[in-house]
């Protein structure tokens, strides 16, 4: 059986279809953020701020800039996905009867699993010198991250974060739900790393639940001191490797407790 090809017109709409949504979901989820906690409250989160001072509107612009070539990047695998699917070389399918619902809720958990475990060993092999001064200083340029940040990748390190979905759909059977869900969490979570403010409650690193899940001072750190925390969703293989930030729950707490301090005094 011959495998389907894609015309180039229907990879041009493909493509602007998926640049669209990419767009709209970094916008939505990065440009809600912004203006809640950066304008919006600003004042009423001030005391949450991991890091004090704002950075400049130049460094923010950058942020922006480079994340909207990285959904370029992204549009493109995406393109490249779709045509996989239409030769019949991925495992995505569109039946729910095939697996049942809880393998949709189950598959979507091992995608997330799998990026956690995808994204801490590229970002270690990111912050090797040849690779981190030539691809990956491009997303620390920001030392003091704005939500926009979120997808501010130089394009090489761009298609290695895009890396994992072909990975993915090539080995996994994911339904549109679950590659969805996926996707979402991956947009909120990255968005939450980069916010700037610590939401969490001050004992949350003290509760089974929060010795495992990263928070926004966790990678707020990463990009402050360069080194170290390099998880994106989990913390287990920060923890295993030994790669947390010495002074990780402490700068966490400080963080958390500056409203409780200050209806102290």
């Amino acid at each position: 059986m011959q495998a389907a090809l894609i015309t180039p017109t229907q990879a041009g709409l493909v493509y602007a279809a998926d640049l669209l949504m990419l767009l709209l979901r970094y916008g939505l989820f990065a440009g809600v953020a912004y203006w809640v906690f950066w304008r919006w409250k600003k004042a009423r989160w001030q005391h949450r701020r991991i890091q004090p001072r704002f950075p400049e509107a130049k460094h923010i612009r950058t942020e922006i800039r480079y994340s909207i070539l990285t959904c370029l990047i992204f549009a493109a695998v995406g393109v490249c996905i779709f045509a996989a699917r239409q030769a019949g070389y991925t495992r995505i399918y569109t039946s729910i009867g095939q697996y049942g619902w809880p393998y949709v809720g189950g598959s979507t958990l091992l995608a997330i699993l799998a990026h956690d475990t995808y994204f801490y060993w590229t970002h270690r092999f990111m912050h090797l010198p040849g690779v981190y001064h030539h691809v990956h200083r491009v997303h620390h340029l920001s030392t003091n991250p704005s939500p926009w940040a979120a997808f501010a990748f130089h394009p090489l390190e761009a298609i290695v974060e895009a890396g994992i979905f072909p990975l993915l759909v090539f080995v996994l059977p994911l339904h549109p739900v679950a590659i969805v869900a996926f996707l979402t969490y991956m947009m909120a979570m990255n968005v939450l790393g980069h916010l700037g403010y610590e939401p969490y409650p001050a004992r949350f690193l003290r509760t089974r639940f929060g010795r495992l899940h990263n928070t926004s001072t966790h990678h707020n750190m990463h990009h402050q001191l360069v080194k170290g925390n390099y998880g994106l969703y989990f913390n287990w293989w920060d923890r295993l490797m030994g790669t947390n930030h010495t002074k990780y729950q402490e700068r966490f707490e400080q963080v958390a407790n500056r409203q409780r301090e200050t209806q102290k005094v």
